[in-house]
């Protein structure tokens, strides 16, 4: 399944993806987006975090679907694997990484290293979920760090998504928090993030919800049979909280949001915390407008209904 769609599109921002896909649907939502943004070069997508092999058949299938299969896989670090953490599996039950049609890298971070290092013009790194993958690749060449944008949905600064609003320790820091402290002190040539203030508010609901699972589109009907295994029989009416489809948008643009330049520091315990002395991260704080992210999330993935 082969494309030449590379071919026909304009050239973009060379983009590496590293996800946690399989675990919260939002990554996988996520995946579709950045597919669905002419201006992202999609140069490799690589799986982070426990059974890195099952998250690797989500990726390879949902890029066959797509007609991407010009995308290399990586197969991140293999770390402990839960039983109850591949929600998405019966989704990929039969697929079989070895028919991926494109290439796959069993070294996924050799792979981030090799496209980061061969690149003719900075690479933008975004990352979606822990990052054992980045840190690991630091140690191995540290002059990854100067090449790259890092691009991230990391942390809770001064509220969270929950009902309270309190700061928490956020998931994609506090999985993996030595790792982490590496990759956010390391000198990247940008490091721009979304913390929970601003991501932990992306839920469709309603029509908009209904446009996207009523679209003809085969790779947003992936993501809503992958949804609907996700939920595992809970009612089909919104979609979840879609994190991580912020930070695909940031990879090419920051106009919706409003950023702030802050000295973040991440501490033993998983919080980020603003303080001066920390390396200055972007960081996107709150919506000028939620409403036209929303409405460009729902474009993206609903475009072909339009052709």
């Amino acid at each position: 399944m082969a494309s030449d769609k590379s071919e026909k599109r304009l050239p973009g921002i060379p983009v590496i993806l590293d996800t946690d896909i399989g675990d919260d649907i939002d990554d996988t939502w996520a995946l579709a987006m950045m597919l669905k943004s002419p201006e992202l070069d999609v140069r490799l997508v690589v799986s982070d975090q426990g059974n890195t092999s099952y998250r690797a058949r989500i990726i390879a299938k949902m890029l066959e679907v797509a007609q991407r299969t010009d995308i290399p896989v990586g197969i991140g670090i293999h770390q402990e694997i839960r039983p109850d953490a591949e929600p998405q599996g019966p989704w990929v039950a039969d697929y079989d990484l070895k028919n991926y049609p494109g290439t796959v890298h069993d070294d996924g971070v050799k792979a981030i290293i090799d496209t980061i290092m061969r690149s003719s013009e900075p690479v933008t790194l975004i990352c979606i979920g822990p990052v054992p993958n980045i840190a690991e690749a630091l140690r191995r060449e540290h002059r990854i760090a100067s090449k790259c944008k890092f691009v991230g949905m990391f942390g809770s600064i001064r509220r969270s998504h929950r009902e309270d609003g309190k700061v928490i320790a956020e998931w994609n820091v506090v999985s993996d928090i030595k790792a982490c402290q590496k990759v956010f002190s390391a000198p990247w040539r940008e490091m721009v993030i979304t913390p929970l203030d601003t991501c932990g508010q992306i839920r469709l609901k309603g029509r908009p919800y209904r446009r996207v699972c009523s679209s003809s589109d085969p790779l947003t009907q992936a993501v809503i049979e992958n949804y609907r295994i996700w939920l595992k029989g809970k009612p089909d009416e919104q979609s979840s909280i879609l994190f991580d489809t912020v930070a695909i948008y940031l990879a090419f643009a920051e106009d919706l949001l409003v950023m702030e330049n802050l000295g973040i520091r991440v501490t033993d315990d998983g919080f980020t915390i603003p303080d001066p002395r920390a390396r200055s991260i972007r960081c996107a704080i709150e919506w000028k407008d939620l409403d036209a992210f929303e409405n460009l999330l729902v474009q993206r993935l609903t475009q072909a209904d339009n052709i």
